[in-house]
């Protein structure tokens, strides 16, 4: 990795781990830009330099906490290749477990909608949608080169809207819910998979 790029990677990941770290004591629409650019021992010129925006920095935050779920989805999808929908269901029982037990998630779900950070997941999730459903249709695609894209896409995209409605607003154990997520995908699987072959 070149030098430059190096360094910058650094940059974000030591003003995102600044973030994280000043999130555990309160919500973020509590944290001032000056805060998180001092917590991470630059200048906030800096930290505006980098992200631009408080908004775009905390889309940033919200993706690279999001890639931390994404890894232990993609690795349990990954082990149940020959099986689809055992796949999906042991991905959203992944997603939904490491969530429960996050503190960030907890926070998030504890803001009344006015701690800042919430609709990132919710009403102005666009950006985290796109990027979460183009890397989990990566993730599929390698592991089912036979599906149609358009087959793929879709599935992706269900799988990350549905995994996020149920962080949100949990019904059931995260075991019984992928359980009924990948009952009602059965059908949808089967042919896709049936159509790719």
């Amino acid at each position: 990795m070149p030098y430059r790029v190096a360094a910058r990677q650094l940059l974000r990941d030591t003003l995102l781990d600044a973030g994280r770290r000043l999130l555990d004591d309160r919500p973020w629409a509590q944290i001032t830009m000056a805060e998180v650019a001092r917590a991470a021992g630059v200048s906030r010129q800096t930290l505006y330099k980098e992200f631009g925006s408080r908004d775009e920095f905390a889309q940033a935050f919200t993706i690279r906490e999001g890639a931390r779920f994404l890894d232990a989805v993609e690795q349990a999808i990954g082990a149940h290749l020959d099986d689809p929908r055992a796949a999906v269901e042991a991905g959203l029982e992944v997603f939904l477990s490491v969530a429960a037990e996050d503190p960030l998630v907890a926070l998030l779900l504890d803001d009344d909608g006015t701690g800042g950070m919430l609709p990132l997941v919710t009403t102005q999730s666009r950006p985290v949608l796109v990027w979460a459903s183009a890397r989990l249709g990566d993730a599929m695609r390698a592991g089912w080169p036979h599906a149609r894209d358009e087959d793929v896409e879709l599935l992706a995209d269900s799988f990350v809207r549905l995994a996020i409605s149920y962080v949100t607003m949990p019904r059931d154990s995260p075991r019984r819910t992928a359980e009924a997520a990948a009952t009602l995908l059965a059908p949808y699987l089967e042919r896709a998979m049936a159509s790719g072959v």
